[in-house]
């Protein structure tokens, strides 16, 4: 068995080739029930998160009898951890050989997650954001941060790229690594100003407090939200969602867990009708993307198993030798 480390995977994987091997899971599709979802209480602090995602290969979709892999991912989120300077998530995942069950690869599921949620991203705007998009706005400095700048610049011709966060010295830091990078990045400090200037926000908060605003939104802006991943916790607000249209990863995941989708359904702004489309059925040209050039668009991700297990199938096999 492999033990692969954080950076090994950034070795192993180019942000344009996993947003083409997304493309193509989210095409032929996995087995993947939707993740467990376990709250942690804690007696001398906020309580942590426990996710467990499983997902393997779809036998019988891809016509096989043999071969495959069958992988978990298991993270834990622990608000408190960025009082103790350690990251607030934590993972790793296990890939399994899908006939045996044999062990093929630890890898460090922290940056498996970063890598597959930016690409995801990146294949939503693949479809969505318009293809001349080139001013980006990312919200939140978090780990991810640097990721939805790489990934959605794989993918559209960003030329601008602006980082804002609550506290503008980590948005900086953000910026700054960009810029030793090659990408013209710079930190923000009037997040409703940016808001009405770019063509992608691709936000990765934790906020239950909305940040992007749709009456500041300008026609033909994509809006990516990442960060949101309980119903409590919302990115954008009513004002948002009236104005786009609305797409998700997936539709199991994002109607049970995603507050940017749930509150609005929950209190009618959005119908569940309106949702129209999940990347399965991007990917596989079912529904379309952007229609218009004018028209706003805005993706919901919560993450999907089957990112995880193609991303670290694309890992293994580009390690193992």
């Amino acid at each position: 068995m492999l033990t692969i480390s954080a950076a090994e995977v950034d070795r192993a994987l180019t942000f344009p080739g996993l947003v083409e091997t997304l493309r193509t899971a989210f095409r032929e599709g996995a087995v993947q029930p939707v993740r467990h979802h376990h709250t942690v209480e804690r007696p001398d602090g906020a309580a942590s998160t426990l996710l467990l995602m499983p997902a393997w290969t779809d036998f019988h979709a891809a016509g096989r009898s043999a071969g495959g892999h069958i992988g978990v991912k298991i993270v834990t989120v622990s608000p408190d951890n960025n009082a103790v300077g350690k990251p607030a998530v934590m993972g790793l995942y296990l890939l399994l050989d899908g006939s045996t069950g044999e062990p093929e690869a630890l890898i460090d599921g922290q940056r498996l997650t970063q890598w597959r949620t930016a690409c995801a991203s990146a294949l939503a705007a693949s479809y969505l954001a318009r293809d001349d998009a080139s001013r980006l706005l990312v919200v939140g400095a978090g780990a991810l941060s640097p990721f939805l700048a790489k990934a959605h610049s794989a993918v559209r011709p960003i030329k601008t790229i602006r980082i804002w966060n609550r506290t503008p010295a980590n948005a900086e830091k953000v910026a700054a690594d960009l810029r030793a990078e090659g990408f013209a990045a710079s930190a923000a400090t009037d997040l409703d100003a940016e808001l009405g200037q770019a063509d992608i926000i691709s936000s990765a908060t934790i906020t239950t407090t909305p940040l992007i605003k749709g009456t500041l939104l300008r026609p033909g802006t994509h809006v990516d939200l990442v960060g949101g991943f309980t119903p409590a916790m919302r990115e954008s607000d009513d004002d948002a969602v009236m104005r786009a249209r609305v797409y998700v990863d997936t539709r199991a995941g994002a109607t049970k867990e995603a507050g940017d989708i749930l509150q609005p359904l929950a209190s009618g702004v959005l119908k569940p009708q309106a949702i129209v489309a999940d990347l399965h059925e991007l990917a596989r040209g079912q529904k379309e993307g952007r229609g218009s050039p004018d028209e706003i668009t805005l993706f919901k991700s919560v993450g999907a198993a089957l990112e995880d297990l193609a991303a670290g199938i694309a890992v293994y096999k580009a390690l193992r030798g």
